[in-house]
């Protein structure tokens, strides 16, 4: 109700319905249609290979962002059975869902806790939910791109991997050539290089970091919080790029292990990157302060934790980010469905029901929405 010269009126609000995961076929439309205005793609005459492009559903609602001469040609192709190609397709499925209903989920009670009602929870449960947090995106993100590529390629379809390992990478610039791949790689050839890249002097190109990342924050949405987790990988990447000669100095003159400098640089961007997720999960700008400084404070005056967060146990749910982590830790040597299948069939099929009945029994029954359904 609004009041002006003494008269009362109402202004309704304006209410837009949309359809989930718009800005992800806005973003496929976009790079087909910059790549026919740079003549990088002849323009689509079908126009329902081109609205299958757009709306392809494995990847609509949340990606992976395909390109159009990756995947257009593909409508082209004839498709015949081939079931190597469904098998490999229903084991990712299983993978990316027990990496979204088991332990993305389990996370999500103990993040979501705790970021609701930061001002209830001291230092040690503020940290224990900043790593819950850093597991639970990458496991809810993962997770569905996973089940989106393994339903593509069911279905006889090839898209673009998303997620290579991200939190194993050895700095930040690394880490988002891991981390939704689809959409660092949209960011850099849609965005970074039109405006110059690296092609025109130091200073341009931090600054076109920086807008680079500030953008892609503010694609999450117009929040103080994501703009400043735009600014801090913005501020990672610029930082990493101008020392990195000098670290790489420093190793050699002191001539430190390598497997050392390696552990110590995973170990310090996986930090760097969940110090960044604080300001994505909060509810606002005052919590992500609030959180930090308790976390500071609580470094410097340890206090006490208990075994749990209300009735929530912590064991389950760091019992399966170690598992996530001894299989990552096959699959930074080798992909691990190579690995499995050159094992016995006992225990290729002890893995799967390993699987299936950690669904069956740790699946959290609620519905838990995929994160970046709001995006």
């Amino acid at each position: 109700m609004c009041k002006h010269f003494t008269l009362s009126y109402n202004i309704p609000a304006i209410k837009i319905l949309l359809p989930i995961g718009i800005s992800f076929f806005t973003f496929q439309t976009l790079a087909y249609t910059i790549d026919v205005y740079r003549k990088k793609k002849e323009p689509e005459r079908n126009i329902a290979k081109l609205a299958l492009y757009v709306s392809f559903f494995p990847s609509l609602l949340a990606g992976p962002i395909g390109r159009p001469n990756q995947l257009l040609p593909q409508f082209y192709e004839e498709k015949r059975w081939d079931f190597d190609r469904v098998v490999s397709g229903l084991r990712l499925m299983l993978w990316g869902l027990f990496k979204k209903v088991v332990i993305s989920d389990r996370l999500a009670f103990i993040a979501n806790t705790v970021f609701d009602n930061v001002h209830d929870y001291n230092s040690p449960y503020l940290i224990i939910a900043t790593y819950a947090f850093t597991f639970q995106i990458y496991c809810d993100f993962s997770g569905y791109s996973d089940m989106a590529i393994g339903c593509a390629r069911v279905l006889g379809y090839d898209l673009i991997e998303n997620f290579k390992l991200p939190y194993f990478s050895k700095n930040v610039t690394e880490f988002w050539r891991r981390w939704h791949i689809s959409f660092s790689t949209w960011l850099r050839d849609y965005l970074y290089i039109s405006m110059g890249g690296n092609r025109k002097g130091e200073y341009r190109t931090d600054l076109n970091l920086m807008i680079t990342m500030l953008l892609g924050g503010l694609w999450h949405g117009a929040n103080w919080t994501f703009i400043i987790w735009g600014a801090l990988h913005g501020t990672y990447l610029i930082f990493s790029k101008m020392t990195l000669g000098y670290r790489d100095k420093l190793v050699e003159r002191f001539n430190i292990n390598r497997t050392i400098v390696k552990i110590y640089r995973v170990f310090l961007t996986f930090h760097l990157v969940a110090f960044s997720w604080i300001f994505f999960r909060a509810n606002s700008i005052s919590d992500a302060f609030y959180i930090v400084t308790e976390i500071v404070q609580g470094v410097l005056k340890p206090s006490v934790l208990a075994i749990g967060i209300g009735k929530i146990p912590l064991g389950i749910p760091f019992l399966l980010i170690a598992f996530l982590l001894i299989v990552q830790l096959i699959q930074r040597k080798q992909d691990l469905w190579q690995f499995l299948d050159k094992k016995p069939i006992f225990l290729r099929w002890s893995f799967y029901y390993l699987l299936i009945f950690g669904i069956i029994l740790l699946g959290v029954d609620e519905s838990i929405k995929f994160i970046y359904f709001q995006f």
